[in-house]
């Protein structure tokens, strides 16, 4: 593995960007360019940070994980990198979609495609991406709403203009799932090139019932235009279809019941998401002149989905351990987004002060359909929307038809009772700048802010009522970085956003206006990047997240306060070589917080999904040419499913018990185009629980598990 120092990775990655795109130019002429006089505008990568800043000169705290490193380590999706990330950790997602927390913010919606909203709930692949960007702390300037506690950034592939390759991957697992991708890329002419990524993978895991499959096909056109500017072309069709399993109840003790870890507390007929979804994008890159770029981009998506499902919805072990309750919905969405943005990226002297700014506009459209019908058990003595079963495995329930705890027969309708029907039409404009300025050759000031305008119409299609709303903010950011020597920085910065309605919180913003309401946060961190001589990489930050809510507890204005989740902690990220054979990436998260609210009957509470400490360690070992090894863990602290009043008992309160997961791999190059791999997840073979969406759907991590891959490119 060279050495490489990650502060230096954005850097280098634009600078060989360039060169495989400017044929004109030797790599030598235009290393020498980027060292020698700094510009990187001549990037066609859109990177998150929109401006070309190398890490070390960034206040915020952020990972990079390339292609190299997701085929090394195996991962296969969001989930398995967030595993070995700081800062942030796992949600359930009820077992449909992406969800994770950034630094105690839970979020379903916080993830980009190029810098441009991916506004799809699904589980993302990474067949057709390049590298993946986690940025921590708020990014509201750059990215609008939400950004809060941290987004998800995947850069995706792009054609090559000059070359022709074709690049392949296989794979199967000891539980039966398999899988194969290609990137054929076509030498199509001397201003243009086309590339095809597609994927199938067939799904299972360690959990009765658990299958389905994935399939996505993503051609791509890459068009010079002159020697200045770059069309690229994408279309992206995803087809998903899989299993929904909630996981399982927790006991009187708060955790999960072990006994039940190899029981479905589902339907295996109707517990199914399928997914479509069809994206176009097209993206314009404008060198105007050295100093100044600009980026324009049009995004459409089109994205229907159907979320059915049963899960545990109550169990008492006490008085009826053989006996759980289960509730369930069907869940449909229809969405259509238009994204229209354009930036551009200026550098240039002020007497002897520099300036790198960033200014854009952005405009978004977005038409969003729901429905949801809940279960209608018939016949039950009880509420039609449960129905109480015997534990058993299988539980006894197929199709929506079985035989409850008592002995009597049922049958569940999805179609009767409705509980809610919505049209939700957004409209979002946006304008911002950034300005960095290197006031001398030590420091550097971050200065910017963000004008968004979020409109929002509501129609509940069961009572005709029709509810509206529209906000307008700025929200600035404000940064400071200084560098006592040129591999060493030290930051500060604060930053302001607003979270209005996203995601698949569009279904649920029919009841009235207070739903429509958004959240506000601001964010404080300080941190230091040291870039080793040896071509390792420290980063060590602490921040504050403050959620702001407007309560006042007599309703009296003058009474008024703003706040709600308050989330503190550190982080620690160490990446690079311990030497020429040895690779480590490792990091370390310390978090704390509560809840605030000022409004009478609500106490203090601990938040959920908020671990005190985590950690992971990976690291790869280069025996020779042709054989390596890697080895790695990750630790997550206890959590609580729920939150939980400060003062209360926590012996009982639902809660995931900490845990601890070994993972290894083992690849070997046949030559310099096939690589035989092995990656075995869970080494030591631990049970453990590492996400859950409420009291009893607790995930049951998978056993000891192993994976053979096969990759190349020709």
């Amino acid at each position: 593995m060279p050495l490489l120092k990650p502060s230096s990775l954005a850097a280098t990655l634009l600078a060989t960007t360039s060169i495989i795109n400017t044929p004109l130019a030797s790599a030598e002429d235009k290393m020498d360019e980027i060292i020698v006089e700094r510009q990187y505008l001549q990037s066609n990568e859109i990177l998150a940070l929109k401006s070309p800043t190398p890490i070390i000169d960034v206040p915020q705290s952020l990972s990079i994980i390339d292609a190299a490193q997701i085929t090394e380590q195996g991962f296969d999706s969001v989930a398995d990198i967030i595993n070995y990330t700081a800062g942030v950790i796992n949600s359930q997602g009820e077992g449909h979609r992406d969800a994770v927390v950034f630094r105690g913010v839970r979020s379903t919606a916080d993830f980009y495609v190029d810098s441009v909203r991916d506004d799809v709930q699904y589980y993302r692949g990474f067949y057709n991406i390049d590298q993946l960007e986690v940025l921590r702390g708020a990014n509201a300037l750059l990215f609008g709403r939400g950004g809060t506690g941290g987004l998800i950034n995947r850069v995706t592939k792009k054609g090559q203009i000059g070359e022709e390759f074709t690049g392949y991957k296989s794979y199967i697992d000891s539980f039966g799932a398999h899988g194969v991708e290609i990137d054929r890329n076509f030498d199509s002419g001397d201003n243009h090139a086309i590339r095809l990524n597609a994927m199938y993978e067939g799904l299972a895991n360690h959990r009765d019932h658990y299958d389905g499959e994935r399939l996505a096909i993503n051609p791509t056109a890459r068009i010079a235009v002159g020697e200045n500017s770059t069309i690229d072309l994408s279309y992206e069709y995803i087809n998903n279809d899989r299993f929904i399993d909630r996981g399982i109840p927790t006991g009187d003790n708060g955790q999960p019941v072990e006994a039940f870890k190899d029981i479905i507390f589902g339907d295996p007929a109707l517990n199914t998401a399928e997914v479509d979804a069809h994206i176009l994008r097209a993206t314009l890159t404008q060198d105007f002149s050295e100093n100044l770029k600009g980026v324009f981009n049009v995004t459409y998506s089109d994205f229907d989905k159907l979320y059915q499902n049963l899960y545990a919805s109550g169990y008492d072990q006490a008085a009826t351990p053989n006996e759980v309750t289960l509730d369930g919905y069907v869940d449909t969405t229809q969405r259509q987004s238009f994204n229209l943005s354009g930036n551009l990226i200026s550098e240039f002297k002020t007497g002897s002060i520099g300036h790198t700014i960033v200014t854009g506009v952005e405009y978004r459209d977005t038409q969003n359909d729901n429905d949801r019908f809940n279960t209608d058990f018939d016949p039950t003595a009880g509420d039609e929307d449960n129905i109480t079963l015997t534990v058993g495995n299988p539980l006894t329930i197929i199709g929506g038809q079985g035989v409850d705890a008592t002995g009597a027969a049922f049958a569940n309708d999805f179609t009767s009772d409705q509980q809610d029907g919505s049209e939700a039409k957004i409209k979002v404009f946006s304008a911002y700048i950034q300005d960095e300025i290197a006031l001398s050759d030590n420091f550097d000031l971050v200065l910017g802010g963000r004008f968004d305008s979020f409109d929002i119409v509501s129609t509940n299609l069961l009572t005709g009522g029709v509810n509206s709303r529209k906000d307008e903010e700025f929200t600035p950011r404000l940064g400071l970085v200084y560098k006592p020597q040129e591999n060493i920085s030290v930051y500060g910065s604060y930053s302001e956003s607003f979270l209005p309605r996203s995601g698949g919180q569009f279904a649920s913003v029919s009841g009235s206006t207070e739903l429509l309401e958004p959240d506000y946060f601001e964010t404080l961190e300080a941190g230091i990047k040291w870039d080793f001589n040896s071509g390792l990489s420290l980063t060590a930050a602490v921040f504050q997240n403050e959620q702001k809510i407007d309560a006042s507890p007599d309703g009296a204005p003058e009474n008024l306060e703003r706040r709600g989740l308050e989330v503190e902690g550190f982080e620690l990220q160490l990446e690079g070589n311990l030497t020429d054979q040895l690779y480590v990436t490792a990091g370390y998260t310390n978090l704390s917080g509560k809840t605030d609210f000022t409004q009478t009957g609500i106490a203090q509470e601990l938040p959920r999904e908020l671990p005190e400490n985590t950690f992971s360690i990976w690291s790869t070992y280069q025996m020779n040419d042709k054989l390596g090894f890697g080895l790695g863990a990750t630790y997550q602290d206890d959590s609580f499913i729920t939150d939980l009043d400060i003062g209360s008992d926590t012996s009982t309160h639902p809660t995931l018990p900490s845990f601890t997961r070994v993972d290894a791999a083992a690849y070997y190059d046949l030559n310099d185009d096939l690589r035989l791999q092995l990656n075995v997840e869970n080494l030591t073979d631990e049970l453990y629980f590492p996400t859950s969406h409420s009291t009893h759907q607790a995930t049951v991590g998978a056993p000891l598990n192993a994976k053979f891959t096969v990759s190349g490119k020709f």
